[in-house]
């Protein structure tokens, strides 16, 4: 079971993600922002990263390059509210983006099928 660390500042988003991606069949944990985010990287080894990018202190944008450094095999979706963030150069590292919506569709197909490439090409 691939374990997906989702990280976003809003607790009913939180909780939003994690309700749906623990029905699709994934582990799940929650960071309420980065810095903790940054933690569970270190010491959870997530197979996946949710993150979003408008949070207080650190942003999205700076626990994308710092996950990246830590460990760049890490697949990160960016999650967010602001389609703007698309054209930041500095968000084409991450593995996806998308834009929030209530409709949580989008974001777990982006999900299983990153994990799926990955899967597939390890093996």
């Amino acid at each position: 079971m691939a374990k997906v660390l989702i990280v976003d500042d809003e607790p009913h988003l939180r909780l939003l993600y994690e309700t749906e991606l623990r029905r699709a069949g994934f582990e799940t944990m929650t960071a309420g922002n980065a810095a903790q985010g940054l933690e569970f990287v270190d010491t959870m080894r997530p197979d996946l990263v949710v993150l979003d990018i408008r949070m207080a202190g650190m942003d999205g944008i700076e626990a994308l390059q710092r996950i990246l450094e830590r460990n760049n095999s890490i697949p990160v979706v960016l999650n967010t509210a602001f389609s703007s963030y698309r054209d930041n150069y500095l968000t084409w590292a991450a593995d996806a983006y998308v834009t929030k919506s209530s409709d949580v569709t989008e974001l777990l197909n982006t999900v299983k099928n990153i994990l799926d490439e990955r899967l597939a090409a390890s093996s």
